[in-house]
């Protein structure tokens, strides 16, 4: 059963999502969680086992340990393509079907948005995405999950087959630019945006948390769906501190009967 807190608190950013013209979602690690794919930064999560420091481009490229101590991350699972879209993901699909939104930025690299059926065109991802990993050396890429075939069968740090270059995932690391096209984009259609919805984000990752700031300061409205508490907080005109998951789910729910009248 839904809580009548959540219930009444969904139904009022069913009615902002009715009203909107261009909604943009923002989304985070804690969106995925309930997908089985571990945040960085929660009690258990991926920095308790290991150390950001040895996560930098430089470290990757430069330090050999460094960088199979990455590749031993990524064939933990971080980059898992088994995992599945949830609620949160199906209920972001389903307003794009209803014609009701604009876009989804994301912080993630997980392919979950795609998965559960937003097209790419629609999803704007700050920080790469696990699908492919590239030879820095002669640019060949390779799908990811014959990298994490590899990782498996014990190869600790996977080189290029075709010129024995070193292969990177093609996700942004630390000491690494964004993609300035990708920003950009992300950028304008915050400015454009009526309705921004951030789910399951902290907003503490620069440059990527501006993007519901722009969207703000240029007079969308505010929605924050997280578990833990933002520095946006103040100004969001709905805040629901509750699983992604349940409340996108409610969300829609309450559009969907909004909706038929």
């Amino acid at each position: 059963m839904i809580d009548r807190d959540l219930e009444s608190l969904a139904g009022k950013v069913a009615d902002l999502i009715l009203d909107s013209k261009r909604l943009l979602v923002f989304t985070g690690a804690g969106i995925s969680t309930e997908s089985g794919i571990s945040d960085f930064r929660s009690p258990g999560g991926i920095w308790d086992r290991f150390d950001p420091d040895d996560f930098t481009i430089n470290k990757f490229i430069n330090d050999s340990e460094a960088r199979r101590k990455q590749w031993q991350l990524f064939g933990e699972g971080l980059l898992s393509e088994s995992a599945e879209p949830n609620a949160a993901h199906i209920a972001i699909k389903d307003l794009h079907e209803m014609d009701k939104l604009d876009c989804v930025v994301t912080q993630n690299i997980d392919n979950l948005h795609q998965k559960a059926g937003v097209p790419d065109d629609k999803v704007l991802e700050l920080h790469g995405n696990m699908r492919w990993a590239s030879c820095l050396k002669c640019r060949r890429r390779y799908p990811f999950g014959e990298i994490q075939a590899r990782l498996k069968f014990g190869e600790e740090i996977p080189e290029c087959l075709n010129c024995g270059g070193m292969l990177k995932p093609d996700i942004v690391m630390f000491g690494e630019q964004l993609p300035v096209g990708v920003l950009e984009e992300s950028a304008r259609r915050a400015v454009a945006s009526d309705l921004c919805i951030v789910v399951g984000s902290t907003l503490v990752v620069y440059p990527a948390a501006l993007i519901p700031a722009y969207a703000v300061q240029s007079g969308a409205k505010l929605v924050i769906i997280n578990l833990s508490d933002t520095p946006m907080d103040n100004e969001a005109e709905v805040l629901i501190n509750a699983r992604a998951g349940e409340t996108m789910a409610e969300i829609l729910r309450q559009v969907k009967l909004k909706v038929k009248g």
